[in-house]
């Protein structure tokens, strides 16, 4: 049998921002604030030869840090692409990959663009996490 093998790297992160859900009927409809949790999780098949590492978690790092730095202490409804579309931790998850993914593939570091994004995940409060994948369908 000839199996398939690879290497996951996750970070995680968090950042501050108020939102308010809208056409939603409760509380979060009004403006109120979250400590985001953020877990990203790529995968590989081959590592560096010299290194043995499949990506530097710095490189993971930066490029997620990056990412929410342009969510950091702000108003979600007022920052875009949230000032169009509802500010939910499903679309934070889209909106933190494809920013992610965008910077991997700009990235220098060759290996950072061999690597594949598996999922982001945005948890509010520790308790309810939304996460998003992408994946090639298979005819």
């Amino acid at each position: 049998m000839n199996r398939k093998k690879c290497w996951r790297l996750t970070v995680r992160d968090e950042f501050s921002s108020g939102h308010a859900l809208r056409h939603y009927e409760g509380k979060c409809e009004r403006l109120h604030g979250h400590n985001f949790g953020v877990e990203l999780t790529v995968q590989g098949e081959k590592l560096l030869p010299d290194t043995e590492l499949l990506l530097d978690f710095k490189v993971l790092r930066e490029a997620l840090k990056a990412a929410l730095d342009e969510l950091d202490h702000r108003v979600l409804n007022e920052t875009p692409p949230f000032d169009a579309i509802n500010p939910s931790s499903e679309n934070l998850a889209r909106h933190i990959w494809q920013n992610v993914a965008r910077r991997l593939r700009e990235h220098p570091d060759p290996q950072a663009r061999q690597v594949e994004l598996v999922s982001v995940a945005v948890s509010e409060k520790g308790r309810q996490t939304a996460t998003y994948l992408e994946w090639d369908e298979r005819d």
